[in-house]
C-alpha cells in the first residue's frame, strides 16, 4: 500500500483475517533488528485491523535510537553491535522486584565464576538475604533476593571474576492498595479545567487560589471526594505562553502562572506603596474575570509576573527564608537546571524561530554560567516561583482533605514535554530529540492520527539510570495529590514515534519497560496512600488493560465510548451500566469532546467541518454522530433513565438527558465516578479540539453557563443546575 507520493504507508492494512506477521517478514534483517531494538513492527489498530509498520518509519525510528539501519551492511553491523553489548553485560541495569516474593536474576557469566553481591537499601542499610546458585539448564548463576526485601529503590552491585555490574532495584508491591475510603464505598468527584474557573481575585485566569476554593466547596456543597484538573506542569517563564497544559516545558516542576499573589504570606506584610503597585497590576486585568470570550493568558501573566517580582524583592523573614532554602535543597539540581533555562529564555529570547541558543548552548557552556551569574536575581526568582507554586498546590490539597474529601486533588500527568523546553535542553540524553515526536495512529475520533510534537523519553536512558527521572517526577506529583491520572497510559508500554516528515500516520511503536514504570507508580502511590488512573482509551491492546488491572491501576470508562464488545463503530449498541469495569474511573465525557450538552447538539460535527478536520464528507460524519446519539438514547430508554418521548426530542430535554447519563454512571460498579463542571453549568463549547493548535481557542475557554454567562468560582456550587447534578451523583435523585 502506498500513499500519494508513492511511499509505503506505515499502517499498511492487510487482509482483515491476518493477525500476525508472516514468516517471510519476520526473517527480514530489518525486522529482526527493529525487534531486537525494542520496536513493534506491526500492531492492531482501534478498528481491529492488523497493520504493519513501513520500512521508512522503522529506519527513521531506529536512527533516533542511534541504531543505523540505512543499508543492508549497516543493519548487519548494528545487529552485531547489539549482540556484542548484550554478551558483555553482567546484569540488566534495572531490576524490578515484587515485595513479599523472592526475585531471581540470571547473571551473564559462567556458573563456576566467583560472584560477590552487595545490596544497599534506600535508607543506606545493607540487605543480606541473597543467594547465588548455578542454573544447570542455562549454565549461568542465578542471584535470588529474599522475600523480605522492603519496598523502595535500592542498589545492587555484583562482581564476577573482575567484571562488575551495577543495577537499580525497584522493589514495589504487586498491587497498589485501594485506599480504605474508596474500598468501603464508591466515590465520585468533579473534573474541571482549573484555569477556566475564575473569581474576582483571579488575574484573568483561574489560579491555585480558585482551586483551593473549588475543592473546599466541592466537598462541602456537593459531597465530592476528588477533583481532576488539567495538568499543572511548568510552562515558559515569559510570554507568549503555550495554551495547552499537555505540552509543558517540564513535567518535574509546576506551572507558576497559576500562582495567586494575594495568597503569598509576604503579600500581607508588603509596604503600603509596594502593595498598592501589586493591587494596581491586579486591577489592570481583573475585569477580564467577567468575560466569557477566550481568555488572554498572556495579558494575565504580563500583569501577574511583575507583581510576583515585587513580592519576591520585598524579601522574607528568617523562618520563611529557611523554608525556601530547604525547598531548594530537596528539589536538587533539576531545579537549578530549570531556573537556568528560564534565565536563558528571558534574556536571550524564546528558543524557537531564528533564535538558536537552545541548539548552540548547553547548560554547562561557560556563556550560560556567566549569564546566570550576571542575572542571579532572575535565577533565584525562578526558583522562588517554584517554591510558592508548590506551597499553594499543597495548601489546596490539604484544604481538600481537611474538608472531608477521600482523595482530594487528582493531578493529570501529560504524556511528555515540549521539544524546546527545559527538560529537553538541560538533559537531552533523557530523550530521543530532533528527529522524532510522539503521537498516536489514526482512530475513530482522530482519523488523520495525531502528532503531539513532544520528544519521547529514551527507553535506553531510563533503563540505564534506574528510571530516576521518572521516579522524581511521580514523587513530586504525589507530594500534593491524592491521585494521579496518566494521560495516554499506553505510553508506559509503548509510544508511537513519528519521524519528521513522514506524518502522524507513518510512525512506529517503541516499547518501554512497563514493569519498571508501574513499579515506580506502585511505590509512590502506596507511600502517599493514593491511586493511579490510566487513560486507556483508543488503540489499547487487551493485555495492557489486564496488566494495569493486575497492578491496581484503574482504567477509564467513558459512556460515549462504552459500546458492547468495545465496538468502535458509531451506532452500535451501548453497554448496560452493570457491564462497566469495577476497577475504573467512569465518566460521561472527556476534555477532548464537547461538554455533553454540546455533544448532544452535534457541536463536534459543526466544529470539525468548520476546521476542515474531516477525512470524509460531513454528511457521512453527521450520520455517524446521529447514529451514536440514537444508540445512547436507546440505552437510556431501555435502562429506564428517560422516556421514549424525551429520546425523540433531545433538544427539548438536554438537562434531563445529561442528568440521566450521569444517573447511569451511578449504577456502574466502577470504584470512581466523575462529573464534569461544564456539564454541571450547561456549557456547550469545547475546551479542546484535537488536531488543532491556533485554529481554535484550545485551553482558553472560560467556564460559562448555557446562556454564555461567566460562572465565577464562588458561584459554581450554588447554581441550581450544579446542585441538581451533584444530587444525581450522590444517589439523592434520579
Amino acid at each position: 500500500m502506498t500513499d500519494g507520493h508513492g511511499n509505503e504507508a506505515a499502517t499498511s492494512t492487510l487482509e482483515h483475517h491476518q493477525r500476525t506477521e508472516s514468516a517471510q517478514r519476520l526473517a527480514r534483517p530489518l525486522i529482526k533488528l527493529a525487534k531486537a531494538s525494542g520496536l513493534a513492527t506491526s500492531f492492531i489498530d482501534q478498528l481491529g485491523t492488523y497493520t504493519e509498520i513501513s520500512d521508512d518509519a522503522l529506519v527513521a525510528v531506529l536512527k533516533a535510537l542511534d541504531v543505523d539501519a540505512s543499508s543492508d551492511e549497516a543493519i548487519a553491523r548494528s545487529m552485531a553491535d547489539l549482540e556484542e553489548a548484550e554478551s558483555k553485560r553482567l546484569l540488566n541495569p534495572t531490576v524490578v522486584a515484587v515485595t513479599g516474593t523472592s526475585t531471581s536474576i540470571q547473571l551473564n557469566c559462567p556458573a563456576d565464576e566467583d560472584v560477590t553481591v552487595a545490596v544497599t537499601l534506600e535508607d543506606g542499610f545493607s540487605f543480606d538475604d541473597c543467594t547465588v546458585l548455578p542454573d544447570l539448564n542455562s549454565g549461568h548463576p542465578v542471584l535470588t533476593l529474599g522475600t523480605d526485601l522492603p519496598m523502595g529503590y535500592h542498589t545492587l552491585d555484583v562482581t564476577a571474576d573482575g567484571r562488575a555490574g551495577h543495577a537499580t532495584i525497584i522493589a514495589a508491591p504487586a498491587r497498589i492498595p485501594v485506599p480504605e475510603a474508596v474500598a468501603e464505598q464508591q466515590r465520585w468527584g468533579w473534573m474541571t479545567q482549573m484555569y477556566s474557573v475564575r473569581s474576582h481575585d483571579s488575574w484573568g485566569v483561574g489560579d491555585y487560589g480558585d482551586l483551593k476554593r473549588l475543592l473546599i466547596d466541592a466537598a462541602h456543597e456537593s459531597g465530592a471526594d476528588f477533583m481532576l484538573i488539567n495538568p499543572i506542569h511548568a510552562g515558559a517563564p515569559i510570554t507568549p505562553l503555550e495554551p495547552s497544559p499537555y505540552l509543558p516545558e517540564s513535567r518535574r516542576f509546576l506551572n507558576v502562572t497559576y500562582i495567586r499573589p494575594q495568597d503569598i504570606p509576604e503579600y500581607g506584610t508588603l509596604p503600603d506603596d509596594v502593595r498598592a503597585r501589586v493591587d494596581e497590576l491586579h486591577a489592570s486585568v481583573a475585569a477580564r474575570n467577567d468575560e466569557s470570550t477566550p481568555m488572554d493568558i498572556n495579558a494575565a501573566w504580563e500583569a501577574k509576573r511583575p507583581a510576583l517580582r515585587l513580592i519576591f524583592e520585598a524579601g522574607r523573614n528568617a523562618k520563611r527564608e529557611l523554608e525556601f532554602e530547604r525547598f531548594k535543597a530537596l528539589a536538587g539540581p533539576d531545579l537549578d537546571s530549570f531556573a537556568t533555562w528560564c534565565v536563558c529564555f528571558e534574556v536571550w529570547g524564546a528558543p524557537w524561530g531564528e533564535n538558536r541558543w537552545f541548539f548552540d548552548k548547553r547548560i554547562d557552556d561557560p556563556e550560560v554560567t556567566a549569564l546566570v551569574e550576571t542575572h542571579h536575581d532572575l535565577f533565584e526568582f525562578n526558583r522562588w516561583l517554584q517554591w510558592i507554586a508548590a506551597e499553594q498546590v499543597t495548601e489546596a490539597q490539604h484544604a481538600a482533605t481537611e474538608s472531608g474529601m477521600a482523595l482530594g486533588l487528582m493531578q493529570d500527568m501529560a504524556v511528555g514535554v515540549h521539544g524546546l523546553g527545559a527538560d529537553a535542553w538541560a538533559n537531552p540524553e533523557r530523550f530521543a530529540t530532533g528527529s522524532v515526536t510522539v503521537g498516536c495512529p489514526p482512530d475513530f475520533y482522530n482519523q488523520q492520527g495525531q502528532d503531539w510534537g513532544q520528544p519521547p523519553f529514551n527507553p535506553r536512558y531510563l533503563e540505564a539510570t534506574g528510571y530516576q527521572v521518572y521516579r522524581e517526577m511521580v514523587h513530586a506529583m504525589y507530594e500534593h495529590a491524592g491521585a494521579v491520572r496518566i494521560d495516554h497510559v499506553l505510553g508506559l508500554f509503548r509510544l508511537w514515534w513519528i519521524p519528521q516528515g513522514l506524518g502522524a500516520k507513518n510512525g512506529a511503536y517503541v516499547m518501554y519497560n512497563h514493569e519498571a514504570m508501574l513499579g515506580v507508580l506502585s511505590i509512590e502511590a502506596t507511600r502517599a496512600g493514593g491511586m493511579v488512573i490510566g487513560e486507556d482509551l483508543g488503540t489499547v491492546p487487551d493485555y495492557v488493560r489486564r496488566i494495569l488491572a493486575d497492578h491496581g491501576v484503574l482504567g477509564t470508562d467513558v459512556e460515549w465510548f462504552a459500546r458492547v464488545d468495545d465496538s468502535p463503530n458509531a451506532g452500535d449498541p451501548y453497554k448496560k451500566p452493570s457491564e462497566y469495569r469495577r476497577q475504573a474511573l467512569a465518566s460521561v465525557t472527556t476534555h477532548d469532546l464537547p461538554p455533553t450538552a454540546g455533544y448532544l447538539g452535534f457541536e463536534h460535527v459543526k466544529l470539525r467541518e468548520e476546521l476542515h478536520l474531516l477525512s470524509e464528507p460531513v454528511e457521512q460524519f453527521a450520520a455517524s454522530a446521529l447514529a451514536e446519539r440514537t444508540a445512547m438514547m436507546d440505552r437510556l430508554v431501555e435502562s429506564g433513565y428517560i422516556t421514549a418521548a424525551a429520546a425523540e426530542d433531545v433538544p427539548g430535554h438536554i438537562q434531563q438527558i445529561v442528568e440521566a447519563m450521569h444517573a447511569m454512571l451511578t449504577d456502574t460498579p466502577s470504584l470512581l465516578l466523575q462529573a464534569a463542571l461544564v456539564d454541571g453549568v450547561g456549557e456547550t463549547r469545547s475546551q479542546n479540539q484535537p488536531g488543532t493548535s491556533t485554529e481554535y481557542s484550545n485551553w482558553r475557554v472560560p467556564l460559562a453557563d448555557e446562556h454564555g454567562h461567566v460562572v465565577h468560582t464562588d458561584e459554581v456550587f450554588a447554581l441550581p443546575r450544579v446542585r441538581s447534578l451533584a444530587a444525581v451523583m450522590q444517589h439523592k435523585r434520579r
